[in-house]
């Protein structure tokens, strides 16, 4: 009896020690960034030059998780999820420097090695050129790509809409040509599109109400045609819509004017025509632009006190008639232009 307690107990001990040793050897945390990772971040680098503040300075060491510059990682997994280079910033680094950034150079396909990435934040940087690299539309866990102030050319990926965790798409002043890809509307998870001043031409994609959850649309200073989507007008959060300086036709749907949160509508310097709807006058826009149109018709005489303004420039139409009456009754116009119409009467007192 006492040789078999003497056997379990040895038994016993034996496999303590296994355990203990099979902790000892396998952590549970990795310690370092993923080789492969890092291998990518340096090809990434490797095709750009910053001579000034001296970013990529810091990227040495076997570990890109731990005092890389603008690399940021996943406390749990050490795999790279973020990679955020401005060319304007408050940090100590371009304190030192005094100065803003420059970077030449383009942005490597090596990028959409890092898989698990979830924000790319390139901006300001005004040298970068080449494309954006199309296979950056395999980065399924992306949620923010912002390449703003570069001089990136070529197209959008027309798969950009695989993307469908994306938040924030914002690649405003580039020199970026072609069309908006219709699977772009496949991003039911955007909030911000941002496609301000570059050489897009083309239309707007029609279905572009299904993403729902946009709060921005800035589309500004391309050379975009056709019209307004109406299916814009059913997207309940949409508090920013831009349009300026394209080649905009078609008239302005009434529905625009019965949008819910809609604050700010700049539509100058398009081609729009047809008559102003009333209901603008009494919505919830209080930056309203469309001048340099060719609005035709009368200046609704709609306004009331739920007409808030700080600027309604109606400047340089086709606008005839009197100003009208009711718009004493606004709550608030803080800038009111609407010269170079054929108005005529009495300026309301």
């Amino acid at each position: 009896m006492g040789a078999m307690v003497d056997a379990k107990k040895a038994l016993a001990i034996v496999l303590i020690s296994v355990v203990v040793s099979l902790l000892a050897g396998a952590p549970t945390v990795v310690q370092a960034c993923l080789p492969s990772d890092r291998a990518a971040l340096l090809e990434f680098r490797s095709k750009l030059n910053e001579p000034y503040i001296g970013v990529f300075k810091t990227w040495k060491g076997q570990d890109c998780c731990k005092g890389w510059y603008g690399v940021s990682c996943d406390p749990k997994s050490r795999r790279v999820s973020g990679i955020t280079l401005r060319g304007v910033s408050e940090e100590p680094i371009f304190q030192r420097a005094k100065r803003k950034g420059f970077m030449t150079g383009t942005i490597s396909p090596a990028l959409c090695k890092l898989t698990h990435l979830s924000g790319i934040t390139i901006t300001d940087w005004e040298g970068i050129s080449g494309v954006i690299p199309s296979c950056i539309t395999n980065i399924l866990a992306m949620r923010h790509l912002d390449l703003v102030g570069n001089k990136i050319s070529g197209v959008i990926p027309a798969n950009i809409g695989k993307l469908v965790n994306l938040r924030v798409l914002n690649l405003a002043d580039n020199k970026i040509s072609g069309g908006i890809p219709p699977s772009i509307t496949r991003l039911t998870m955007l909030s911000h599109l941002d496609l301000v001043n570059n050489n897009l031409s083309g239309v707007i994609p029609g279905d572009i109400g299904r993403l729902k959850m946009l709060s921005r649309v800035l589309l500004t200073g391309n050379k975009l045609s056709g019209q307004i989507p109406e299916s814009l007008t059913r997207i309940y959060r949409l508090a920013d819509l831009e349009l300026s300086m394209n080649r905009i036709t078609g008239s302005i749907s009434t529905s625009m004017g019965k949008m819910s949160v809609l604050a700010t509508l700049n539509l100058d310097g398009n081609l729009i025509s047809g008559a102003m709807p009333g209901t603008l006058m009494n919505s919830s826009i209080s930056i309203l632009n469309l001048s340099g149109n060719l609005l035709a018709g009368r200046i609704p005489n709609t306004f009331g006190p739920r007409s808030y303004f700080t600027v309604l420039d109606l400047s340089n139409n086709r606008l005839k008639g009197a100003i009208p009456g009711s718009i004493t009754t606004a709550s608030f116009i803080g800038h009111l232009d609407v010269s170079h119409n054929h108005l005529c009467g009495k300026i309301p007192t």
